[in-house]
Formats: structure tokens, C-alpha cells, sequence
């Protein structure tokens, strides 16, 4: 991502990216730092964290579950102690799972659940009283499939359908107090996700394919395109979008 007029108008800003270990979180960690923002970002791998912080100056890490209790305080408190603002909490960290119906697992569903419904609304209702403070932004990362099903993938799909509404219910009771809430819904994008839900690296080559072939631009999209609409609906130039989910899938929701 190259200097352009963001990176004049997030000078001095502070983002907290939660996932920022690798794919979508670290490239969404890197382009805010490029806008000139301070930015900690947030994972539970204390290596993959450190790659993402060699790749810019402004990136700070900090190596925690997001799903431990007092850890969404935990986060808060160290950007807002490190730097003394917090403008932007991009809520990316999430899990997916392939599960069909007849191999529904208790344990399987409350850990979706927590990770990707419940870390982010306590990360939220942390960061809430100093977003307050800079008319800050929340983003919500979703799903293509947080909005039409998918077969085999029903707990992963209601959960990304839970943040949606998440995002559009808070940004209508908060916009009146100047914080916006957003949600970018990515399409099949290359990460490690497929290999952390169990998928031989084989088997995730395969689905991207049979993805591809699927969605009409046949293009199966990259992390820093996702980082793209993450900031753009963050930067102050976009303060009258609330509420919306833009999703990013190459026409695949339009099938």
C-alpha cells in the first residue's frame, strides 16, 4: 500500500487489530500502520505476532486469548496505556469449522461461539468508553456466509450472521454518540484458516479451486485486498457509513 491522503488523516491514531498473527489480521495490521496509525496487534502465537511487528514501526504486539477472561481488558488497557487514545478496534480474530449437522460437537459450537461472537462484544464494550472519547470505529470482520448458508458449515455461518447483527445493532445505538460500526464480509480469501479448521493443506488447495469456479470474477482474493476495504471504511473520509456490511466475495453472495 502506497502514502496517500490516509495516511495524513490517521497520524497519530491508534488501532487495535485482534488476529494480527497472520492472514487478513496481519495484513489489516500493516496497512493501518502504513496510514500512519500505532497499531497493537492482537493474537494468541507469540511468534507469528512478532513477524507481523518486524514489518513496520508502528506495529506493537501482544500475545493473549482474546476468549480468557479479562483478557478484551486487558487488550484495551495496553493500547490505551502505550499510546493514550484508541480510534480504531478492527475485531478480526475468528474460527471457523466444518461440521455437518449429524457431527454436531457441544464443544466445537461453544467455541465458535466464543471467539467469534463473544470476544468481540467484550473487546467492544472495553474499547467503548475511549472510542467515545475520538468518535472512533469499530470493524467487525464477517463472512460471505454470515448471509447465505452453508452446508456443512451451519455453526460457523450463524455465528458470522450473529456479528452482522451485532454491527448493525450497535451502530444504530451508538451513532448518535459519534462511533460507527462497520462490518467487511470477505469472499474465499488464501489464509491459514482452512489449515487451522483441519484441512490438509491438499484439501484446502481443492476447496479454493472448487471456490473459484463458483465465483464469478474467478478470483479467489488475497489478505491485503480484504485489508483494502477494512481501512477504507475506517478512515475518517468515510464518517457517514454506518451500520453497513460490505461484503467482498467477487459476486459469490449474488448466486
Amino acid at each position: 500500500m502506497t502514502m496517500n491522503s490516509t495516511s495524513r488523516t490517521m497520524s497519530g491514531h491508534v488501532a487495535i487489530v485482534t488476529g494480527a498473527g497472520s492472514g487478513i489480521g496481519r495484513a489489516t495490521a500493516v496497512a493501518f500502520a502504513e496510514a500512519g496509525a500505532y497499531v497493537l496487534g492482537v493474537g494468541r502465537r507469540e511468534e507469528p505476532l512478532k513477524e507481523t511487528a518486524a514489518t513496520h514501526a508502528n506495529i506493537e504486539v501482544l500475545a493473549v486469548d482474546v476468549c480468557e477472561d479479562g483478557a478484551p481488558a486487558d487488550v484495551v488497557r495496553t493500547a490505551v496505556q502505550r499510546w493514550g487514545r484508541l480510534d480504531y478496534l478492527i475485531n478480526n480474530a475468528g474460527a471457523t469449522a466444518v461440521m455437518p449437522l449429524a457431527e454436531t460437537d457441544k464443544q466445537t459450537v461453544l467455541s465458535l461461539l466464543a471467539l467469534n461472537v463473544v470476544a468481540p462484544s467484550l473487546l467492544a464494550h472495553a474499547a467503548l468508553p475511549h472510542l467515545r472519547k475520538t468518535s472512533g470505529t469499530i470493524i467487525n470482520l464477517s463472512s460471505t456466509y454470515g448471509h447465505r448458508p452453508m452446508a456443512g458449515g451451519a455453526h460457523y455461518a450463524a455465528s458470522k450472521a450473529a456479528v452482522e447483527q451485532l454491527t448493525r445493532s450497535w451502530a444504530l445505538e451508538l451513532a448518535g454518540e459519534g462511533v460507527r460500526v462497520n462490518s467487511v464480509a470477505p469472499g474465499p480469501t488464501r489464509t491459514d484458516v482452512m489449515l487451522h479448521a483441519g484441512l490438509s493443506p491438499e484439501a484446502a488447495n481443492d476447496m479454493y479451486a472448487y471456490e473459484r469456479e463458483r465465483i464469478p470474477t474467478h478470483h479467489i482474493a488475497g489478505a491485503d485486498e480484504m485489508a483494502h476495504w477494512v481501512l477504507r471504511l475506517a478512515e475518517p473520509a468515510g464518517r457517514h457509513a454506518t451500520g453497513q456490511v460490505v461484503t467482498v466475495d467477487g459476486g459469490l453472495e449474488l448466486i
